[in-house]
């Protein structure tokens, strides 16, 4: 250990931390030896901030170790805080100390230096403060694997008395972990301590990997179901509780999963935690659905707050359009919380339409809302004479920016029965309130009267490139001539930005975009991949062969949103590479999700698209 009367033997000006130069790290130790609480807090704030910023730690930090240490014993007050910092510091994978950058590395020197004071602070092992200890079992878990063997012992020896005679379960199934981390495997998932019983179980699953164990599963179940109130402050690596880990190693095996998510639900779903293991589970596989929404269902009383009910609302909502019927108790279940507080009332409608349940359609029409309006008439086509006239009266009451985009798009499930919105549509394009989508949306309903078009030419003008392609687009579908749109995109497509969308627009022109080819065919080999995708994707629609844009589509087809979007392409094409068909098994057969969904990743089940498209080219000729 190093006191602070020693700062002055380091070159803190000439070390790095993560916002430049360390000399203001002198300051920082200093003040953890203040007597003002609120000062030293500051100062552990700080330290968190430079030489361990998000993860990272810098030359500065190594030297600053052994000053942590002392301040560790002279300064208790802050002993567990510091405790965690130093842990946090030698915070690193083990399988990283055997790469070729590891001897020279920020972090290899953080943890030479903790091990060398290690055998100073274990004294904290024997702190009468819980936290203390907990937090001083992670300094020795950092630092596990690089202890020199004649060292382990002693440690070793320490571990093994806190796990037999800690007065706290809490500490001695932390001691657990530790000594695990040593190699010693302890056979504790019939302790009588249910904190040591689950810290073996977990343990056990990650040695043993997927498919668990039944009788660990049974223990993380049984054990599991409430969580330490104090984990969150003592993460293992990183940011990582046990509670966290507990959760990816379940996820892992969803079967297991799922069997841990309904006993916790059982239990109470203290804290949501088997809600969000079991919408964890819907996340990651496939298929999993119907029986996470039956977990989230059940789960559905047991939530302790209005903001944790209405989440529960909203995951039940997004993963309804999975199901092809919905049970009668999810949906009648929905209906009556739709018609309850106005904090969750909101969700449960939302997720009732998304049912398909007709309660849902004669809520939404008594309770517009842009959301509402918008999944009903995804939902219900058929419905059009009764939405439509709520559409246009929240149009015409001037809705704009965002709601305006979606009242608009909400006219597209119902075709050619959204000429009825002509009035309002021209409105917004005249007014230039959700200009783009009402161009979009009369090109391909409207009627050529002397107004739109008008309205049309003078917005293929604008100074907004993306109605600019819009409305030249929609004025060609509205007169058929050609030739505004031929000028309008050869502009956009001589320009720089967002080549990629203008090109995604050219659709309807068809076979008339011809004398734009010499704009778009050297952008098949352009560096961004959407420009590529587009770019074959409009040579064609354009000119209806294949063979140039099939090659291209190929090699972009993946599970992210470009490559899904080339795969839709391809799918119009009507040709598969043959060399691409393992590629698709993969897309269509896989159980994992391929891309992330989640109620909030905004993305429309792009997954399920994936496997869709997969499976009709697989089944293709």
């Amino acid at each position: 250990m190093r006191s602070p009367a020693e700062l002055d033997r380091v070159q803190w000006h000439a070390l790095t931390h993560a916002y430049g130069s360390a000399e203001d790290v002198p300051e920082l130790i200093n003040a953890l030896y203040q007597d003002d609480g609120e000062t030293a807090d500051e100062a552990i704030y700080e330290l968190y901030g430079n030489i361990h910023h998000q993860g990272t730690v810098y030359s500065a930090s190594a030297p600053a170790v052994s000053f942590l240490a002392h301040a560790v014993r002279h300064a208790p007050n802050k002993r567990t805080e510091l405790l965690m910092l130093l842990a946090v510091l030698a915070d690193h994978d083990p399988a990283d100390v055997d790469l070729p950058h590891w001897p020279n590395s920020s972090v290899a020197a953080v943890c030479v230096e903790l091990c060398r004071v290690l055998p100073e602070l274990m004294f904290c092992l024997k702190d009468t403060e819980r936290g203390v200890r907990r937090a001083a079992l992670r300094v020795v878990a950092a630092v596990a694997e690089l202890l020199p063997v004649e060292q382990q012992a002693s440690v070793v020896a320490r571990l093994d008395r806190v796990y037999a005679t800690d007065p706290v379960p809490a500490v001695r199934a932390d001691a657990m972990v530790v000594l695990a981390r040593f190699g010693r495997v302890t056979a504790a998932v019939d302790n009588r301590l249910p904190e040591v019983r689950l810290a073996a179980a977990v343990l056990g699953v990650a040695r043993s990997g997927p498919p668990y164990p039944a009788d660990l599963v049974d223990v993380i179940a049984k054990d599991g179901a409430e969580p330490d109130p104090g984990d969150d402050d003592f993460p293992w690596l990183g940011t990582t509780t046990q509670d966290e880990e507990l959760r990816r190693l379940l996820t892992e095996d969803p079967d297991a999963g799922l069997t841990v998510a309904a006993h916790w639900i059982t239990a109470g779903d203290i804290g949501s935690r088997g809600s969000w293991l079991a919408e964890e589970i819907a996340e990651t596989w496939r298929d999993r659905e119907p029986a996470v929404l039956d977990l989230l269902l059940a789960a559905l009383p047991h939530q302790r707050s209005a903001r944790a009910l209405a989440g529960r609302l909203r995951t039940i909502g997004h993963w309804l359009e999975h199901l092809l019927e919905p049970n009668a108790d999810l949906r009648d279940t929905l209906h009556r919380y739709a018609a309850g507080a106005e904090e969750t009332a909101g969700p449960a409608l939302l997720a009732l339409v998304h049912s398909r349940d007709p309660r849902g359609l004669e809520l939404v029409l008594r309770r517009p809302s842009t959301r509402l309006l918008a999944a009903a008439s995804r939902h219900f086509p058929e419905a059009a004479d009764q939405l439509i006239p709520v559409i246009r009266r929240e149009l015409a009451a001037g809705a704009t920016g965002n709601e305006g985009i979606t009242l608009v798009g909400a006219l597209t499930p119902f075709g050619a029965a959204a000429h009825q919105a002509l009035p309002e549509l021209v409105a917004c394009l005249r007014t230039r309130r959700a200009a783009i989508v009402a161009a979009r949306q009369l090109g391909t309903n409207g009627i050529a009267t002397r107004e739109t078009t008008d309205l049309m030419c003078e917005a293929a003008q604008s100074s907004d490139l993306a109605l600019r392609a819009a409305a030249a687009v929609a004025h060609y579908q509205l007169t058929g001539d050609v030739d505004l749109a031929l000028r309008t995109f050869e502009g956009l497509l001589s320009g720089t930005g967002q080549t990629h969308w203008y090109l995604s627009t050219l659709e309807p022109l068809g076979s008339a975009a011809a004398p734009l080819l010499p704009f778009i065919e050297p952008l098949l080999g352009a560096g961004d991949e959407w420009t590529r995708m587009a770019a074959a994707e409009a040579l064609h629609w354009i000119t209806g062969s294949p063979d140039r844009a099939v090659p291209v589509l190929a090699e972009l087809v993946g599970p992210t949103p470009v490559g899904v979007r080339a795969l839709k392409a391809l799918a119009a094409t009507g040709q598969v590479p043959e060399e691409l068909r393992p590629t698709l098994r993969s897309f269509a057969f896989s159980p994992l999700r391929l891309i992330h969904d989640s109620p909030l990743s905004g993305q429309d089940h792009l997954d399920e698209e994936l496997r869709i498209l997969a499976r009709t080219l697989l089944a293709a000729e």
